[in-house]
């Protein structure tokens, strides 16, 4: 996942392993960073994509939805506080 335009929601024709490849690429761009720069860089890309009126509410939703499995109890709660707030935009 490159940006929040090229997001596809599960329901897509991708199967489970494309799903835990792309998991695992995003997660490999981020290795040795911090969750807050994680969190920064999605937040600014998901601003970008409201601005421009490329990410509905709904992307950002399905986003959440793929991602938070991956995650403990905070940084779920942390990437949910960032959803509400993007989606207040």
């Amino acid at each position: 996942m490159e940006d929040f335009a090229n997001f596809t929601p599960k329901d897509n024709k991708k199967s489970d392993e494309e799903w835990v490849k792309e998991a695992q690429s995003v997660v490999e761009a981020y290795r040795g960073k911090g969750d807050a720069e994680l969190l920064k860089a999605i937040y600014a890309r998901a601003v970008e994509g409201k601005k421009n009126g490329t990410l509905t509410n709904e992307q950002i939703d399905a986003f959440y939805a793929q991602l938070a499995p991956f995650l403990d109890g905070i940084r779920k709660k942390r990437l949910k506080k960032l959803v509400e707030d993007l989606k207040k935009m």
